[in-house]
């Protein structure tokens, strides 16, 4: 009979699952009878991935009877589209919201925002009257979507080769000699 363990157990996992899906806010989207989202199925999007890995579980079991519809499309390096969640309000109403370049913080906030409802503008009123950010990470994320617009529009524009080089471009080759002239 093996030994008993002199430690004491900590969390179990179905305790450690349970535990992230119900820390607060509490995710309920009462308004929404639908939530689709389409991106890509890998090497892009990834705002929109991690959205879906760690936020949309605790959409889930907020609202079990939502109906959540993700779809992983095959993105070729030449296609150029935007990650998009379309939400279909009892209304009748379509919102959509893209998710192209977004942080899954910001994505949430949005998501939140759009439909979150009463109870998310009381949590936001609650984190801002004490200080603290709405979610967490979301300071970040705007820094980092920030930075990135900025060096879109700071980026210089692409140096154009001058004609002597279009014409001959072995001429870099005849100063050199040896393996450096075979070698780029």
């Amino acid at each position: 009979m093996p030994r008993r363990p002199r430690t004491i157990p900590g969390p179990s996992p179905l305790s450690q699952v349970l535990a992230r899906l119900r820390r607060p806010p509490r995710l309920v989207l009462d308004d929404v009878r639908s939530l689709s989202m389409t991106y890509a199925q890998r090497n892009d999007h990834f705002g929109a991935r991690h959205f879906v890995k760690d936020d949309l579980p605790r959409i889930r079991y907020a609202n079990p009877a939502l109906d959540i519809t993700v779809n992983k499309l095959p993105k070729l390096p030449g296609d150029d589209w935007e990650p998009k969640m379309e939400l279909n309000m009892r209304g009748g109403q379509t919102t959509t919201i893209s998710m192209g370049g977004k942080w899954s913080t910001s994505i949430f906030e949005e998501l939140m925002n759009a439909a979150g409802g009463e109870p998310w503008q009381q949590w936001k009123k609650e984190r801002l009257a004490q200080g603290l950010p709405v979610v967490e990470g979301l300071e970040g994320a705007k820094y980092q979507e920030r930075l990135a617009e900025q060096r879109l529009l700071e980026q210089p524009a692409p140096s154009r080769r001058s004609n002597a080089d279009e014409a001959d471009p072995f001429a870099n080759l005849r100063t050199k000699t040896g393996a450096a002239a075979v070698l780029p």
